[in-house]
């Protein structure tokens, strides 16, 4: 691909070195001796060969968590916990273009997006930094004959398994670490082999943050590194993002030993438009809700429900839109669409997009390959838009995990809110309207773990992120993540005379 000389792909990361995995404190090549190659997947170009975890790294991975938890990590005090997540935070924000240069080189997301999650990434950070030290236990009034004190106290669950996608290396990486630092556990991370640099950069952070050797381990690796992590009987906790078959294969795997589990899994969200909604705003967020990143979002909203009588109005300011992004190279500051993760991706997006189509769906822009871009060879699509979905067609209740926007019609809003719930689904869903009874009503009605009225995907860390039904269990982000990483351990001392 022939790349603007004005693109700058230089980055201090990529210095022709194999990238090599962190176990209990020291950058270690696989035993196998394995390594596999990182692409920037705008230019097919190799960034850097990296070293390629199997199931005996996991196993050194996670006998060094075990150590590390049981040893001086386990006297940290919270204050002490505290002040390395706050000098995380510091060299994260010292670093932060660096890092995402990084991720937009090594997974694709366009620097407009990678750039512009600053603030919460390092907001993410200082949040869990502020709960360190706001894990309390608490007194129970018992009814035990006699006279008798109880209490409970919190204690880190213990080895904690994180395992995710590829499409938000540095939003995993924090959603993963942070809890296990604030509550005193330790992790082995299996980084994905599509996206394994920001994480192994993000390492470098930590250990110079004051991250003791073994609390956090990183061993990049395929289905037989994640395998080898779900079901080690050294794992106390899997922290798993991705896929939902994955997902269940990792439920089953956990069997074992019965450690927690908390998944995030897929989504087919709806994205809801009355007629009284704000549309100049509605529209620019409806369309990202599903094109940006590519589509690679887990709680995109790709179900648009728009009200009939303003429904082919909107989908003409929809399509509109969709025609003014810019595909193309991720590393353009000037790009609003980056490429698609591998051939793979882009072949599976193109299939759904055909499907659309002889299922009858009438599409308004896209449904090809992106060829104003290298040649149509690289891994990049068009934005998609397809009006007249109906519920029962297959890029309707199928997660795609690309840029197809998939609009249905709806009139009433009892229709709308059991038409949202008919999925498998129940990750996120969006509401655009200006009469608030409305807004509650919908809110209140459509089962999904988080909703937005009048705005699409406003993630803050203190508010939970969790799916319902499929789309997994357990929350990410808020005072309740940490739960999920803590035991309660109940005490009662009866009392002499």
């Amino acid at each position: 691909m022939m790349t603007s000389p004005a693109i700058n792909r230089s980055h201090p990361y990529i210095d022709g070195k194999v990238k090599l995995m962190l176990i209990d404190g020291k950058w270690v090549t696989s035993l196998s001796g394995k390594v596999f190659q990182s692409i920037d997947l705008s230019t097919g170009a190799v960034l850097a060969d990296v070293a390629y975890g199997g199931a005996e790294d996991i196993d050194l991975a996670v006998c060094a968590a075990r150590r590390a938890f049981q040893g001086p990590w386990s006297k940290f005090k919270p204050f002490e916990r505290q002040q390395i997540l706050l000098k995380l935070a510091d060299l994260v924000e010292k670093h932060y273009e660096e890092l995402a240069r990084l991720d937009s080189l090594d997974y694709g997301g366009p620097l407009s997006r990678t750039l512009g999650r600053r603030r919460r990434h390092i907001g993410l950070l200082r949040f869990y930094a502020g709960l360190t030290t706001n894990i309390t236990g608490s007194t129970i009034e018992n009814s035990v004959p006699g006279e008798a004190f109880s209490y409970t106290v919190k204690e880190p669950v213990g080895v904690v398994g994180g395992i995710f996608a590829w499409n938000a290396p540095l939003d995993m990486l924090i959603w993963k670490i942070a809890p296990v630092l604030a509550t005193g556990c330790s992790i082995v991370i299996k980084p994905p082999t599509e996206a394994a640099l920001t994480p192994l950069r993000f390492g470098e952070l930590l250990l110079e943050a004051g991250v003791p050797d073994g609390v956090v381990n990183l061993v990049p690796g395929a289905v037989e590194a994640g395998a080898a992590l779900a079901q080690h009987p050294g794992v106390d906790k899997i922290s798993f993002t991705g896929s939902t078959a994955v997902g269940q294969s990792i439920v089953r795997a956990s069997a074992g030993n019965l450690k927690r589990v908390t998944v995030e899994l897929g989504g087919k969200s709806p994205d809801i438009v009355f007629a009284d909604a704000d549309i100049a705003a509605a529209v620019p967020a409806a369309a990202m809700a599903v094109f940006a990143n590519a589509g690679q979002v887990c709680a995109a909203g790709t179900r648009l429900f728009v009200q009939r009588s303003i429904y082919e109005d909107f989908l003409a300011r929809v399509t509109d839109f969709a025609r003014t992004l810019k595909v193309g190279d991720s590393m353009d500051p000037a790009t609003d669409m980056g490429p698609l993760i591998s051939a793979r991706q882009v072949d599976r997006v193109i299939a759904y997009m055909e499907t659309g189509v002889s299922e009858g769906a009438r599409l308004l822009h896209g449904g090809a390959r992106a060829v104003e871009v290298a040649g149509g060879m690289g891994f990049f699509v068009q934005p998609t838009v397809f009006a007249d979905v109906t519920d029962d067609m297959t890029i309707a209740r199928e997660e795609i995990f690309g840029p197809v926007l998939s609009a249905l019609p709806f009139d009433s809003v009892e229709e709308v809110i059991a038409r949202s719930n008919a999925t498998a689904y129940g990750l996120a869903a969006g509401i655009w309207t200006s009469d608030i009874s409305t807004a509650h009503r919908v809110a209140r009605g459509v089962r999904a773990g988080s909703v937005w009225v009048n705005s699409y995907s406003a993630m803050d860390p203190a508010v939970p992120f969790g799916g319902y039904k499929m789309s997994g269990y357990g929350r990410e982000s808020g005072a309740q993540h940490l739960e999920s990483f803590l035991e309660t351990k109940s005490v009662t001392i009866k009392l002499t005379q």
